[in-house]
């Protein structure tokens, strides 16, 4: 997938400035699909030249004028091309894991002390994608169309973020000397 798509996905749900978009992608897209801000300016100029978007000029009072982007009929026709294709499996890859595969060969502290970190960081984004789903979704059996959509890719982010912090509490349980945590 290139971010294009990940874009067309979110401009199909709303139109946006990149600002918008940008946040948006913070915030929710950002779960499965990371971009920075000037990524996605860029892309977005480049989506606009293909003809996938187009920009409305919207005049602002108190702020400086914007563009929001919306998708053309061929950026319509691009995602549901993009979604109809197969995709492959994903390759998994994990600095930290080959880390501790060879916590052997070096400081198994500064490993655990990596793990710990780590373990940090997916249990804050654990909690945040739970009080996302609480306040977002807090009926999903009524939930259909995009907002399930919506909701099934948070439950995946939820597992994810759930099964990281079940490894990482097991790798330190290991390698962590009785007594000390």
């Amino acid at each position: 997938m290139a971010l294009e798509h990940a874009i067309l996905v979110a401009l199909r749900e709303r139109a946006s400035s990149g600002y918008e978009l940008s946040r948006r992608f913070d915030k929710s897209i950002g779960q499965f699909w990371t971009a920075s801000h000037q990524q996605i300016y860029r892309v977005l100029a480049r989506m606009e030249s293909d003809g996938w978007i187009a920009a409305t000029h919207v005049e602002q009072d108190t702020r400086p004028d914007k563009k929001v982007y919306d998708l053309t009929e061929r950026g319509r026709s691009e995602l549901a091309d993009w979604i109809a294709r197969p995709a492959a499996p994903e390759a998994t890859r994990s600095e930290l894991a080959v880390k501790v595969r060879g916590a052997s060969y070096g400081d198994v502290r500064a490993v655990v002390a990596e793990v710990r970190r780590h373990r940090a960081v997916h249990s804050e984004r654990l909690e945040y994608y739970l009080g996302n789903e609480k306040q977002e979704f807090p009926d999903p059996s009524r939930l259909r169309g995009a907002r399930l959509h919506q909701w099934l890719v948070l439950r995946g982010g939820i597992s994810l973020e759930r099964s990281l912090v079940d490894w990482c509490d097991d790798v330190l349980t290991a390698l962590t000397p009785k007594g000390r945590s």
